[in-house]
């Protein structure tokens, strides 16, 4: 779906998080960022993905990376996803969805026969210079830590 590759700069984006705190791509730089985008908090595949990423959270930052998720959902559920599974890294309440746009995962998407725009589920690892390192568009939400850190 996303039109970026490895070796692509990284859109700029600044939105609010899950506590209102505006968070921009440049508060990252000097660090590797694990940019996830899910289309729901909440929904089985996206809670599977943001466990796992919740129980690999220290291998995450022993290696230097942080971590950020982003879905359309409002703040108010972003904090309730958070507190519901003791997630230790920031969710981006990408209401009006520049982020998403701006990293090309909103699209058509099929489910049981039906057609919609929606998230594509899609991580971006970008490096210390703002550099798409990796994009995984195949995301398997009960290893996706494996996926990231291999």
């Amino acid at each position: 779906m996303t039109s970026l590759k490895i070796g692509d700069k990284a859109p700029q984006f600044e939105a609010k998080d899950n506590a209102g705190n505006t968070v921009k791509l440049s508060d990252y730089a000097g660090k590797k960022l694990v940019l996830f985008f899910y289309p729901k908090a909440s929904t089985p595949g996206c809670t599977n993905e943001a466990c796992d990423l919740r129980d690999n959270y220290q291998s995450f930052l022993a290696k230097g990376y942080d971590v950020l998720g982003v879905s359309a959902d409002s703040a108010k559920r972003q904090q309730n996803f958070i507190n519901k599974n003791e997630l230790p890294f920031p969710l981006l309440a990408d209401e009006d969805k520049a982020v998403i746009e701006a990293f090309n995962v909103w699209g058509p998407k099929k489910f049981m026969g039906k057609e919609y725009n929606g998230i594509h589920r899609t991580t971006f690892v970008i490096d210390e210079k703002g550099i798409i390192e990796d994009v995984i568009t195949k995301v398997k939400t009960k290893a996706h830590a494996a996926q990231i850190l291999e």
